[in-house]
């Protein structure tokens, strides 16, 4: 961890990561040179990859339970608190285009309305929150703002493009950083297309899964066991054979169109059971990135869909990043789930800088 120094006293940032999951938040924030204490998730299933790779205790239970005694506990005394995480996106991110307001219902709707009731009750001085950007239309998102501003914090907002934080997929993110010392400056590019600028180029496909071995679909590596994409049924391998590197179905014969495809509402979404590009960024890495049928996520060359050990990579987990116990299956809908949902790593890694930047600020060596 990194410590400032304030009248000649160590000063050091402790995080809480709410919201945890499989830890890319945690893992990218520890590896800027933030200690994180804990990460709390609901999901039990979380508990072994954030336990493995991080050194930082998984706590499972619902924020909803959970109060700022509990918080402060694992706050060490005289660090700053930071507190972090990313609440569940789901009820946000598939909103139609025509409809800006959500149904309210879904249980994970209020979870942003208890991370702002925990920033009242604990008010860390800094906090770190990430999500999709339609959120940034709906009132509960405006609301958090209005309550960090009442409680004098300094915050910046914005939507992040992640290959210009080295993250090879182009995922667009909400990212606000809040600050109770003074105010905070937007996040610093760090890459750009074409290495422009004094910074480093994108990160594409080719560099990040060029070098993992061939397997087929079905298959799985010997060396890897998240190495494995699923099956593809005849017809979606004939698909593939046909599809082109950043190419749509109009590449195919006729023949393989499927009936969804010839409706005009179907012509919108011409990338999916498409291939990827090898020197661009992949497409953003769903929770269903490893399903063919669900996007642009053909590999660029060999005739099947992503691997889990690819689009954790796209992700930009290290390639050592342990989902599973060795002695138990990989179960590729878990694991997409965890992998798609996750924070990328140097997107976090990034984050953790700007914040240790900001500290540096107010207290110096």
């Amino acid at each position: 961890m990194n410590a400032l120094s304030k009248d000649n006293k160590s000063v050091v940032i402790s995080a809480v990561d709410l919201f945890c999951g499989v830890g890319g938040l945690t893992y990218g924030l520890h590896k800027s040179g933030i200690n994180v204490a804990a990460g709390i998730d609901v999901d039990p299933t979380c508990r072994y990859a954030y336990n493995k790779n991080n050194e930082a205790e998984f706590i499972e239970q619902d924020i909803r339970e959970i109060t700022a005694d509990d918080l402060n506990d694992f706050y060490p005394e005289g660090h700053l608190k930071l507190l972090a995480g990313c609440a569940p996106c789901q009820p946000f991110s598939s909103l139609p285009k025509n409809r800006r307001q959500p149904a309210q219902n879904d249980e994970k709707w209020n979870l942003l309305s208890e991370f702002g009731r925990l920033v009242e009750e604990v008010v860390p001085e800094l906090i770190t929150f990430e999500n999709v950007p339609p959120i940034r239309h709906q009132n509960i998102y405006l609301e958090f703002l209005d309550k960090l501003k009442s409680l004098g914090y300094k915050f910046d907002s914005d939507i992040v493009y992640c290959p210009n934080y080295g993250v090879p997929q182009i995922r667009r993110r909400l990212v606000v950083i809040a600050s109770i010392l003074g105010k905070i400056d937007p996040l610093c590019e760090t890459h750009s297309p074409y290495g422009h600028n004094g910074l480093e180029p994108y990160s594409t496909v080719r560099d990040t899964i060029g070098n993992l071995p061939n397997i087929a679909a079905g298959e799985k590596c010997e060396t890897d066991k998240l190495h494995v994409s699923p099956r593809l049924l005849d017809k979606n391998i004939e698909r593939i054979k046909q599809s082109k590197q950043g190419g749509t179905w109009d590449d195919w014969h006729k023949d393989l169109l499927a009936p969804c495809h010839k409706k005009a509402s179907g012509q919108t979404y011409k990338s999916v059971y498409g291939r990827m590009k090898w020197d661009e960024p992949s497409p953003t890495i769903t929770t269903q990135f490893h399903n063919y049928g669900s996007g642009r996520f053909g590999h660029p060359e060999q005739n099947r869909a992503l691997s889990i050990r690819e689009g954790a990579l796209l992700q930009t987990f290290p390639k050592d990043y342990e989902f599973v116990d060795h002695d138990h299956p990989v179960q590729i809908l878990q694991l997409g789930k965890h992998i798609g949902n996750a924070v990328p790593v140097k997107l976090a890694t990034t984050i953790g800088y700007h914040i240790q930047d900001h500290v540096k600020d107010y207290y110096h060596d």
